[in-house]
């Protein structure tokens, strides 16, 4: 039981790695503790709802009473499952915004800027959208668009740009602000996760595989990463890693395993009785997310997707997509975006919004009997901080998550804007033809502390866990790992995923959390960078002193 590299988890960059590593010939093991991703739960793209709330594919986290929130404990979904949390995700592709990765080279991740980045998108990308010198065409990752035949899809859209937002062709392109079309990682039909990507095509060559079970540590000696202890049944082995070990467990486990391997602020492992290896700090905090609120309308036309979530609609709707891979079932059916900026001087767009031709609760739930539709929005950088932190020195407790959620008073703010300004937006021809009345938060909560109020009760995550390893310079004592991804204090230990991000990106983060791994398993080789690419993204003109390319109507 050894080998090279020894990678702790097959999520999105975890599988990345696998695939370049296995590709550059060394010998590779992947260790997962979830099970099979084969099945229709998983597969099928509009059943996302599903796997994200069942034991078998998640591990089951949950959050702290966050105090801002009224004490509300919140679900925190991570995928146990080949292929982690991109096999429970929402399959919706965002890059981020060009800033987001000049910002964290300012932050310190030098090396990570966007003509940094933008080379290794484009490596990772089949985008089936035609050419552009902003996308790749030929990599693993299957990059697709739903159909947008929905009438109330091509609405919201087209009330977006007529609201002044401008219309964008390809937000991972050269523009992000304005609305248009969703990307999504689904290919004929099929959930087009990391591990269908990258993961299972590694296991193809005789130099890769997949072990299972529960990692308890890493094994650390003499100050460098030897191995991975693993408990598979009441046993317990330890995989030798003869080069390096790759921790790629995402941006909840990530810290927790490292904490148990005596990685971490000093005198909290000291506290649970566990040995300091390095003392580092930042391991655990600097914990982020997007909140988003489900801003929901009745429709005044029967055209939404409610008729096919009754059982017998789901039954067609699931037969359809088992035999032919077509249909409704073959989408994530969320299909219209849009980013925009939620004041004058915000140089890039703050909030965003996915769109959905139903009123459902993100467990699968009808919110109205009936027709309707709904966005999710939030703001997209959150001024507040969070933690994860060990529960006790058993590896088999869950840690203790605190996202401490709208602590700052710029997220009340920022909040109350999104809804108003979304309001707005539905309030505009062509969505306005298909207002019947607003459901949540409903018409009556119109002054701050009536939208405070249904901030605090109806805000859900959008499940986008990040930074609680972030990368930064090797004299900085709250980063975690340096530029190379290489974890500071210990030899021969990388960590790649969602937890090195310094700050939270522009959107979802399944896309820059596979190219962490892309870029990664280049510095894990001791290869040089792909060349920079200095493509010049836009940015409104006038945005110092415009809240949107102009007011509507």
């Amino acid at each position: 039981m050894e080998a090279d590299y020894v990678i702790i988890g097959s999520g999105s960059a975890g599988s990345a790695i696998a695939y370049r590593l296995a590709e550059a010939g060394k010998s590779v093991l992947v260790v997962e503790h979830g099970g099979s991703d084969w099945g229709p739960f998983i597969q099928m793209p509009a059943a996302l709802s599903y796997p994200m709330n069942m034991a078998r594919y998640d591990w089951g986290y949950v959050t702290e009473p966050e105090p801002h929130l009224g004490g509300r404990v919140m679900a925190c979904p991570r995928g146990k499952v080949v292929g982690g949390s991109s096999s429970i995700n929402g399959m919706i592709y965002v890059r981020g915004h060009p800033r987001d990765f000049d910002t964290w080279a300012e932050m310190g991740a030098d090396g990570w800027g966007y003509a940094d980045v933008l080379p290794y998108y484009k490596r990772m990308e089949h985008w089936h959208g035609g050419q552009s010198a902003w996308r790749g065409t030929d990599g693993p990752l299957h990059v697709t668009r739903g159909p947008g035949t929905n009438p109330l899809v091509r609405a919201f859209a087209e009330a977006g740009a007529a609201a002044g937002y401008g219309a964008t062709a390809d937000y991972n392109g050269q523009r992000q602000e304005g609305f248009g079309a969703f990307d999504m990682t689904v290919w004929r039909g099929r959930r087009w996760s990391a591990a269908n990507a990258y993961l299972k095509p590694a296991l193809q060559r005789p130099n890769c595989d997949l072990v299972r079970g529960f990692v308890e540590g890493i094994e650390i000696v003499d100050g460098r990463a030897a191995g991975v202890r693993l408990r598979r049944g009441s046993g317990m082995d330890v995989i030798r890693a003869r080069a390096e070990v790759v921790l790629a467990a995402g941006a909840i486990n990530s810290p927790k395993l490292l904490m148990l391997s005596g990685i971490g602020p000093a005198a909290e492992l000291a506290a649970h009785g566990l040995e300091v290896v390095a003392d580092r700090p930042g391991v655990g905090q600097n914990l982020q997310d997007h909140l988003e609120i489900y801003v929901q309308f009745a429709s005044a036309r029967p055209v939404s997707l409610a008729p096919y979530w009754s059982l017998w609609g789901k039954a067609l709707v699931g037969a359809q997509w088992l035999l032919t891979r077509t249909g409704l079932g073959a989408s994530n059916n969320f299909e219209a975006t849009g980013f925009i900026r939620s004041r004058a001087g915000v140089e890039y767009p703050d909030i965003m919004f996915h769109f959905l031709p139903i009123a459902v609760r993100y467990d699968g739930q009808t919110a109205v009997k009936g027709h309707g539709f709904q966005a999710h929005v939030g703001p997209m950088r959150s001024a507040s901080r969070g933690s994860v932190r060990l529960r006790s020195a058993d590896p088999a407790d869950p840690p203790k998550i605190l996202f401490n959620y709208m602590s700052q008073p710029e997220d009340w703010r920022d909040f109350r804007t999104a809804i108003r300004l979304t309001r707005e937006i539905f309030g505009t021809e062509p969505m306005a033809g298909f207002v019947d009345h607003e459901i949540q938060p409903g018409e009556g909560a119109d002054s701050d502390a009536a939208l405070d109020a249904a901030i605090r009760e109806h805000v859900e995550s959008a499940y986008h866990p990040c930074g609680t390893c972030r990368m930064g310079r090797r004299d900085d004592p709250g980063a975690v790992v340096d530029p190379q991804a290489k974890v500071i204090g210990v030899e021969g230990l990388r960590l790649a995923d969602s937890s090195v991000f310094p700050q939270i990106t522009n959107g979802n983060l399944n896309a820059p959390s596979i190219m962490v791994g892309e870029k990664a398993a280049d510095h894990i080789l001791g290869r040089t960078p792909l060349a920079a690419e200095n493509l010049e993204p836009w940015v409104a003109e006038g945005w110092r002193e415009k809240q949107r390319e102009r007011l509507s109507g």
